[in-house]
């Protein structure tokens, strides 16, 4: 399984916002891209959250 990193899921959920401002779209589409946009900004500010944890150790250690 491949590792997707920080960056990459902020890359993809900009695209995402890019495809839901298209105004052809449809409400399928936008409520399917809405739902993926949301796993993938969830996904990363747990990301960030484990970066804090990781910060916090190391700040102890020192």
């Amino acid at each position: 399984m491949r590792t997707v990193t920080f960056e990459q899921k902020l890359e993809e959920s900009k695209k995402i916002l890019n495809q839901l401002l298209d105004p052809d779209i449809t409400l399928e589409e936008s409520l399917k891209l809405y739902e993926n946009g949301i796993k993938e900004i969830k996904s990363a500010q747990k990301m960030i959250e484990e970066a804090k944890v990781k910060i916090e150790l190391i700040e102890d250690k020192v």
